[in-house]
């Protein structure tokens, strides 16, 4: 950790339990802020990817060097 979190953390563990909550709720607060909104990535969209890496590979002949390298 760096020193200014380490720093940070002493300080915060001085404060009351109270207090303590009301600064996560507030960091929370401001990270969601921050958070680009809308809505949630779908797997989907990762579909096609990388197929050029796959053109011409005989994906049973790929299974089985897999499958192999297993036992060493």
């Amino acid at each position: 950790m760096s020193p200014l979190y380490d720093s940070i953390l002493q300080k915060v563990e001085c404060l009351s339990q109270a207090e303590q909550l009301r600064l996560i709720s507030q960091l929370a607060e401001r990270l969601s802020a921050q958070t680009p909104s809308g809505a949630p990535a779908s797997i989907l969209e990762l579909q096609g990817l990388g197929k050029d890496l796959w053109r011409g590979v005989d994906a049973q002949t790929y299974v089985d060097h897999e499958r192999s390298s297993w036992n060493g």
